[in-house]
């Protein structure tokens, strides 16, 4: 079979590959193992976020996108390379046609960087389409609708929040706080609270076991092990949701922020459509427990978390593949 469509959900945390008629067929983490000093490439994704933590000084792992856009050109090619020979093998001959996702605050200069990046990696075309987009219609939201739709998609790197109807996006904003934070305040408030140092996977391990948006009375528990910072030497420690709720408030308050100051520019008319269904939330940081509870009571109004959340935008890739001469007219950007 010749393979000449790919779409690809470029994350921050995780790289998902959806080919027609397979289905996703790659979801590995963003990672990339790479051996200094001559700059070559050992292991990417799953292989090479397993390393984390744990390499000598002449191996270096990177994640090659920031808050949701590319950091290291060199490294983020090589990354696509692999994910795109992986998905349609090294012997296909004919370079595919690639859809992929960008933050909706995306430059310029970013939004070139990615272009070429996947250019250089193989691809034929590249199309680059929005995130909130791509979840709306990975989340069955009628996007071409005149209503209006409320999209907050929390990913690893950055939480895209948009206003959606007929076709395009009417208000948005970009948030570069989501699931990467999170790990990064669990971490801090286990290293200021309790003395112990712990890596960024035992965080987002604690995240996805026991992490809640809202304190409960029914609090989850997870044993953990880090380094005391006083006597050097490993040391257990038991985390409750009720902590994780705490310490990662903050980040949510600004991702609810970001949602009203795009309330406030929102059409009037479109705000009412809103307010009637409900907000939409996807992106595998809205995964975290009672994250619908929370927009409701911070801002009045309804959210509902997508089916299967950290897959909306790589079906949305989905759905503008198997109509890809249509979408290239009005959604998709080529150069």
């Amino acid at each position: 079979m010749f393979i000449r469509k790919i779409g690809i959900d470029l994350g921050t945390t995780n790289t998902l590959v959806f080919l027609p008629d397979k289905g996703i067929v790659i979801n590995e983490p963003t990672a990339v193992a790479l051996r200094r000093p001559d700059n070559i490439v050992l292991s990417v994704g799953a292989e090479a976020k397993e390393m984390v933590g744990r390499t000598p000084d002449d191996i270096v792992i990177y994640r090659p996108l920031k808050d949701g856009v590319i950091a290291e050109y060199y490294i983020t090619k090589e990354m696509l390379k692999y994910f795109i020979s992986k998905s349609i093998g090294s012997f296909n001959f004919f370079r595919p046609e690639v859809v992929i996702s960008v933050p909706a605050g995306i430059t310029s200069t970013e939004y070139r960087a990615v272009m070429n990046a996947a250019k250089e990696a193989g691809a034929r075309e590249v199309y680059l389409v929005k995130e909130p987009l791509l979840a709306s219609l990975g989340a069955g939201i009628p996007i071409h609708s005149a209503e209006g739709n409320m999209v907050v998609n929390i990913g690893g790197g950055t939480t895209e929040v948009a206003v959606i109807s007929l076709g395009g996006i009417v208000a948005w904003a970009s948030l570069r706080v989501a699931g990467n934070r999170f790990d990064q305040s669990i971490s801090d408030y286990i290293r200021k609270k309790y003395g112990l140092a712990i890596g960024e996977s035992t965080a987002e391990n604690i995240k996805i076991a026991v992490g809640t948006a809202l304190p409960n009375r029914n609090k989850l528990e997870i044993k953990i092990r880090g380094r005391d910072l006083s006597s050097g030497l490993p040391r257990d420690l038991v985390i409750n949701s009720n902590e994780v709720a705490e310490a990662i408030n903050p980040h949510l308050v600004d991702i609810i922020s970001s949602v009203q100051s795009v309330f406030n520019v929102t059409p009037p008319e479109l705000a009412a459509d809103i307010m009637e269904k409900g907000i939409i939330l996807s992106g595998g940081s809205a995964q975290l427990r009672d994250i619908e509870e929370f927009f409701k009571r911070s801002l009045g109004v309804t959210a509902y978390v997508a089916e299967d959340p950290i897959l909306c935008v790589a079906k949305g890739t989905a759905t503008i593949l198997n109509h890809l001469e249509v979408y290239k007219r009005t959604l998709l950007h080529k150069r």
